[in-house]
């Protein structure tokens, strides 16, 4: 595993069927929460974390490990753990600073424009519509 890099990202999904999403101010698009692990952290300490970061969501059960994906357009070597999250507490809204330039919780069938096409097929992924290849 030399040089391999491995983040995670996760569909948040609340009761109304709504997804959480985040636009930082460093890259256009939406994204699905998310971001590397830390050395001494597992992928479920790693998500956890980043979720409270950008999203002020504290997990309150388990999240579910969908699959592992590599992301051939940032590296050879980058891999995305991808969680689905339905048991959690968000403290309070997510404000806009340095890093996350917007965030909240969108319909899944009216997402915003500029969401990212990975995020597009995870989420179709989790609503059946597609079946995981592999590739982020």
């Amino acid at each position: 595993m030399r040089g391999m890099t491995l983040g995670v990202r996760a569909a948040v999904l609340d009761g109304d069927n709504r997804v959480f999403l985040v636009r930082h101010t460093y890259v256009p698009g939406w994204y699905l929460p998310g971001g590397g692990i830390e050395a001494g952290e597992t992928s479920q300490e790693a998500l956890a974390r980043e979720l409270e970061e950008e999203g002020n969501i504290h997990l309150d059960g388990p999240a579910e490990l969908r699959g592992l994906y590599w992301n051939r357009e940032a590296s050879r070597r980058d891999h995305v753990a991808f969680f689905v999250v339905r048991q959690f507490t968000q403290v309070r809204p997510r404000l806009p600073d340095a890093e996350i330039a917007e965030a909240g919780f969108f319909p899944l069938d009216a997402l915003p424009e500029d969401t990212t096409q990975a995020t597009h097929r995870r989420l179709d992924e989790v609503a059946g519509k597609r079946d995981p290849d592999g590739f982020w």
